[in-house]
């Protein structure tokens, strides 16, 4: 097995811990979207894959498309690299209890996902336990363990490699390599992107891009698992001014009736 030296990010992203960098999705109507994925669109037929950095990030980036593959019979499993313990610096809630949250609430997400709220979801979760923000420094090791989890599936989708945050971009370049040694397909998800990028955005691939349009039945599902983050979409404390990762401008991204993938 021959695994590519791995790099560092090379995307120029700005600043984005104040609101007024983000672009909004009023701002991103003004870009002509990718062509549509076609609704018979051959990639599904033998299994989706799912290699994510955070416990959340499937669900932000394709849960509409996961919904799609379950509908249609299609064996999905998640592998989360890491169960998200460092989304909030300074927090006084420890850090293996943030995590346990967000494993938790991501559980309820995929459940709710394909129609399942109440119970067990049809979909398999592998989660590998790579702490938080340390993706980088764990990527050739993470690319191997990879390796037999994509093998056999006809397609991974992962974060996009040129998204602007270290642990996605480290999770895409490992499932990358994976897949080119397995010869499995691979598509990415931006989720930065949306935020720091502008329309026509020369930095955005938009020649290697799908759209995948939800039914209103998919984008009802994902609009209720979003609702399960509560850990990113509210205070950790209610009544305290903890961090908020996904306040409502962000959260609006995930909540448009597409996806958007890179081939």
């Amino acid at each position: 097995m021959s695994l590519p030296t791995f790099r560092g990010s090379r995307t120029p992203v700005p600043d984005s811990s104040s609101g007024s960098t983000w672009t909004t999705t009023s701002e991103w109507r003004r870009q002509s979207l990718p062509v549509t994925l076609p609704e018979d669109w051959p990639g599904l037929a033998g299994g989706l894959v799912v290699v994510a950095a955070h416990p959340e990030d499937a669900v932000l980036g394709v849960g509409g498309f996961i919904s799609r593959a379950v509908a249609g019979g299609v064996p999905v499993r998640v592998v989360s690299v890491t169960d998200g313990d460092a989304s909030h610096p300074g927090s006084r809630l420890p850090g293996s209890v943030l995590a346990a949250r967000r494993v938790r609430e991501s559980d309820r997400a995929f459940a709710t996902l394909v129609g399942n709220p109440g119970g067990v979801a049809p979909v398999e979760v592998i989660r590998l336990r790579i702490p938080d923000r340390t993706v980088g420094s764990h990527e050739r090791d993470l690319a191997e363990r990879l390796i037999p989890l994509v093998a056999g599936f006809a397609l991974c989708a992962t974060n996009w490699r040129e998204d602007g945050f270290a642990d996605h971009e480290s999770t895409g370049r490992a499932a990358d390599a994976a897949c080119r040694e397995t010869g499995v397909g691979l598509v990415e998800f931006p989720l930065r992107m949306w935020q720091w990028a502008r329309p026509d955005d020369a930095r955005v691939p938009w020649s290697r891009a799908l759209r995948v349009d939800l039914t209103e039945v998919q984008q009802a599902r994902k609009e209720r698992a979003l609702s399960c983050l509560a850990s990113q979409i509210a205070p950790l404390v209610p009544g305290r001014d903890d961090r908020i990762p996904l306040p409502p401008e962000k959260l609006a991204y995930f909540r448009r009736p597409f996806e958007v993938l890179f081939r």
